[in-house]
């Protein structure tokens, strides 16, 4: 027997028969004499429909009504799961986050939880029942409902899972575990059975869509093995691995993994800008002039290379961004140019950043320089680089996106089964 969170996106329980489907999902687990909680998202589309009811309503409006309208949608999908779980025979009850509690700081709207209680979660867990938990969601220090941002369903079920002290998080979703890459644009992507929280934290923050970043974040800290599979495989029979283990990927410490590739992943991000500053003066305080008024813009700055003129004088910034932030970032570096004094102002969108993840990488030589020769034998022209212990990220023009990531995927050897 053991205790396990499950987690079901908004694709998931998109209408009564996906949330049937679910139930079904959570009836195998009961059945098999597992410990059950389960955390879900709003049924698909409703978020959206919710945020644009709030914008129409006022373009300025609180953060804390925002928080209380849109925190509706999961409320009305552990219901309705309950409900469902309750005809099958499956002693369940719906909860939401307050009422656990899950606490949260005061930032509505985008809010990070700071404790849950994890008590009596337990207490309905060993009596036999589910609990169907309202994701997304948590009561801040003023005593009110928070959300905790986009995807925030994902680490509530994580940070569930480590306050009950779950053996596993399964996180069912459209795909049926994490791949190489993108399988929509490499064809021989493979299926990863098992990624070290390292890596799947870098996949998440590079462009990688399975899971949210705070939630393998907190999966890393408080080490909760969590497992990515499919919510649309026949729940009575479902596809298991040659050893019985579930069909997916488990995001795991890497002493579980026994056999590390150098090369665990390629992934991508679009829409990417940047942004050169040159012939600034290279005097102390420099860098923090031009990148304390960004973050108090919150400004989101990636990747930064700084290059210093041969006599010393003088120095040349390039940092990437979103491209969603390239606009307010010119405002604010044309506002400062007086105290920044730099000479000339170059930006460009349309670039693309694309990675190469492993921690393989830690103990061989050569993987960078084995990225650079692929891409320039393709004419792909590299605009910055950055690296990390299992990292490697190059920008480049959006425009070669596809045949990069499909270059480096086959450089590594990730196209071979």
């Amino acid at each position: 027997m053991a205790r396990l969170v499950m987690k079901f996106g908004g694709t998931s329980v998109a209408d009564l028969d996906r949330i049937r489907n679910v139930a079904a999902h959570v009836k195998r687990e009961v059945d098999a004499g597992h410990q059950v909680a389960v955390v879900v998202s709003a049924m698909a589309g409703k978020t959206n429909e919710l945020v644009a009811l709030c914008r129409g309503a006022s373009a300025l409006h609180d953060a804390r009504e925002y928080d209380a309208v849109v925190a509706s949608g999961e409320q009305v999908t552990s219901g309705l799961l309950a409900i469902t779980l309750q005809a099958m025979g499956i002693d369940a009850r719906s909860w939401q986050g307050w009422q656990l509690p899950i606490v949260t700081d005061g930032a509505h709207g985008a809010a990070r939880i700071q404790s849950i209680d994890g008590s009596r979660v337990i207490e309905q867990m060993e009596a036999g029942r589910v609990a169907v938990i309202a994701g997304f969601q948590g009561i801040g220090p003023d005593g009110r409902v928070s959300t905790l941002g986009r995807g925030g369903s994902d680490t509530s079920a994580v940070a569930v899972a480590a306050a009950v002290k779950a053996d596993r998080c399964d996180i069912y979703t459209d795909v049926d575990g994490v791949y190489t890459t993108d399988p929509r644009v490499v064809p021989k992507a493979r299926r990863l059975d098992k990624v070290s929280f390292e890596e799947m934290l870098e996949m998440a923050s590079l462009g990688s869509k399975v899971l949210q970043v705070r939630s393998v974040e907190l999966a890393m800290v408080h080490k909760v093995r969590t497992f990515v599979r499919s919510s649309f495989e026949d729940p009575n029979n479902p596809k298991t691995m040659p050893n019985g283990d579930p069909f997916g990927t488990l995001i795991c410490d890497e002493d579980e993994i026994v056999e590390q590739e150098v090369v665990t992943g390629i992934a991508y991000s679009k829409d990417e800008a940047q942004i050169s500053i040159r012939r600034v003066p290279d005097q102390p305080g420099v860098a923090a002039a031009v990148f304390g008024p960004l973050a108090e813009a919150n400004v989101n700055v990636d990747m930064i290379v700084q290059n210093i003129s041969a006599d010393g004088a003088e120095t040349d910034i390039t940092f990437t961004l979103p491209a969603t932030d390239y606009e307010r970032a010119t405002a604010v570096l044309n506002d400062k140019k007086v105290e920044i004094g730099y000479k000339t102002f170059e930006g460009t969108t349309g670039m693309c950043k694309v990675s190469v993840i492993g921690v393989g990488m830690r103990s061989h030589a050569g993987v960078a320089a084995q990225a650079f020769k692929a891409l320039s034998d393709k004419g792909i022209n590299i605009r910055a680089i950055t690296t990390s212990e299992i990292k490697i990220s190059v920008l480049i023009d959006e425009a070669y996106t596809e045949l990069a990531v499909r270059t480096l995927h086959s450089a590594y050897g990730l196209d071979k089964a």
